[in-house]
């Protein structure tokens, strides 16, 4: 037996100075969609999500509620677990930076791109902000006449002795590699501006160390500095992985297949974090994802704004698998999407609500009350075309539908290049919404009525058919809203289990080893509906 191919992928580590909010979460979303693929496609999978916590943000902010930085860093890490797993992020491993083993394979690296000759002691001056705790350029300061940019306050003079990386070193190496390797940042777009950043600015050596400071990672070669917070959390995606104790795990995941990371630091992960690993003797990652941001009513989310939502209050006035939706369908992942209460309600009735979780209600009403909850004889039927003319495809009669199969590889070419609000176009416009219309156009409620043997054998092939659909849509929706999916598929005795459906399931025709019957819990002779409407 063939080993399974691995796939590891990591988030952006967070800064815990706040419970996340719905923008931290989209990108977790994101990621948790494709951990999820991927599993079902066979492969071994590591993703790993943390928290950045070796910054004076931390710190200030540990002092301000009078706790210890350890102690709170320990307490958000918790809070922002709690909200992964109310959100089903399905996250192998959760790296405290803080954390004493990180840490030490920190220092093993860095001693290492020392050794190797890339890191040299000298002065820095600059402008100097807080808030993203890195120096602005000359150039930043003039254009927005003394603020930060993103944080918009005014940039302090800072001066201090310091450790530079030699990251202009590598900058036509960097510049080659962007050119060369398409898929090392995507979309495209961002792979252009990272291209066009080195060509127009060029790449400055980086100071990565900091002076005076009691909270964070000592360096290994001179103790009296921390080390730059940036230089130490990108080092979370090998040390979460085994690099500096673990030699043969991280040699089998390593390099990463995809960093899920916010579209505002593209360029540390694109220019700095591929430098640093060139430096330490190690490969660059395969893909850097650059996704977009969530706004709320069209304005940048803020606590000054006072606009904050949380993926807890949405969660509780619907559930998580709603919430899930209605981000990846709502926001492109590559680009910016916007959140109002209001879109949400409206999704959810019309998406959720009316057409996926009616369509499945529908099929098991009239099953379990016109046939017994069992459509006899269909042992040996094969929807061949009739299922394909229910999603309104032109098909060859055959088992293996080759209309099924070009559906369900869009759908598939869409998850692995994170297109996922079109994979969910997809299902519910061009699977689910079809055969919506088949039953209201059939009406097998009402043929089953009529009395004439005729009418209920038409009924019971429609809903045979429409059922097919649906085990079609549960195994796609899979990797987006899990529980709902697996709702849909156990709701009768489909063959296969549900934890070895694969993508290529979707696309095979096959009836029943036995008769089509449902197996969904029924609370007095009556289906639970997936999606309550929202008043």
């Amino acid at each position: 037996m063939s080993e399974r191919p691995r796939w590891f992928q990591t988030t952006a580590i967070d800064y815990p100075n706040s419970r996340p909010h719905i923008g931290t979460a989209f990108e977790k979303l994101g990621a948790d969609v494709q951990a999820r693929y991927r599993r079902m496609e066979g492969y071994d999978v590591w993703f790993l999500m943390g928290n950045d916590e070796n910054t004076l943000k931390v710190a200030d902010r540990a002092k301000e509620l009078g706790l210890d930085p350890q102690a709170y860093c320990d307490d958000m890490a918790r809070q922002f677990r709690e909200v992964w797993d109310a959100l089903d992020i399905s996250y192998d491993v959760f790296i405290q930076t803080s954390h004493e083993r990180h840490k030490a394979c920190c220092r093993k690296f860095i001693q290492k791109v020392y050794d190797n000759g890339h890191i040299y002691k000298g002065a820095f001056e600059g402008w100097y902000c807080a808030g993203c705790e890195e120096f602005k350029s000359d150039k930043v300061h003039e254009a927005n006449a003394g603020n930060c940019p993103i944080h918009k306050r005014p940039l302090i003079r800072r001066s201090e002795p310091c450790y530079y990386f030699k990251l202009s070193a590598f900058k036509d190496r960097l510049l080659e590699f962007l050119k060369n390797t398409p898929d090392f940042v995507q979309p495209e777009s961002r792979r252009n501006e990272m291209i066009g950043f080195i060509e127009a600015e060029g790449l400055n050596d980086l100071n990565i160390s900091r002076s005076g400071e009691s909270w964070g990672l000592r360096l290994p070669f001179d103790p009296d500095y921390t080390v730059y917070v940036w230089f130490d959390a990108l080092l979370t995606y090998i040390t979460g992985i085994g690099y500096g104790d673990d030699e043969a795990t991280f040699r089998k995941f390593w390099p990463a297949d995809i960093h899920f990371i916010g579209k505002d630091i593209t360029r540390f992960h694109s220019h700095i974090w591929p430098a640093m690993l060139w430096a330490a003797g190690e490969e660059a990652p395969k893909q850097v994802f650059s996704h977009g941001f969530v706004t709320v009513d069209g304005t940048k989310m803020g606590k000054s704004m006072g606009n904050v939502v949380q993926p807890l209050d949405i969660i509780a006035k619907s559930n998580v698998d709603a919430y899930r939706y209605f981000f990846l369908r709502e926001c492109a992942y590559p680009s910016d999407g916007d959140y109002s209460g209001q879109r949400y309600e409206e999704v959810f009735n019309s998406e959720l609500a009316n057409n996926l979780g009616n369509l499945l209600s529908r099929c098991i009403t009239v099953v379990t009350k016109s046939f017994d909850s069992v459509l006899p004889e269909t042992a040996n039927w094969y929807p061949k075309a009739e299922i394909a003319a229910v999603l309104n495809l032109l098909v060859e009669e055959s088992t293996d539908v080759p209309g099924l199969r070009d559906l369900v590889e869009s759908v598939r070419k869409d998850v692995e290049t994170c297109r996922y609000n079109l994979c969910l176009r997809t299902i519910i416009d061009d699977i689910c919404t079809p055969a919506n219309r088949v039953l209201d156009g059939v009406a097998p409620w009402k043929l089953v009525k009529t009395g004439n043997p005729g009418d209920k054998f038409v009924a019971k092939q429609v809903l045979f058919r429409v059922i097919q659909v649906l085990r079609m849509a549960s195994i796609l929706l899979k990797p987006f809203i899990p529980r709902s999916a697996e709702t849909i598929y156990t709701s009768f005795n489909f063959p296969k289990p549900w934890a070895e459906v694969t993508y290529a399931d979707a696309a095979e025709l096959k009836a029943q080893p036995d008769d089509l019957r449902v197996t969904a819990e029924l609370i007095e002779g009556k289906v639970k509906p997936l999606f309550p409407r929202l008043a």
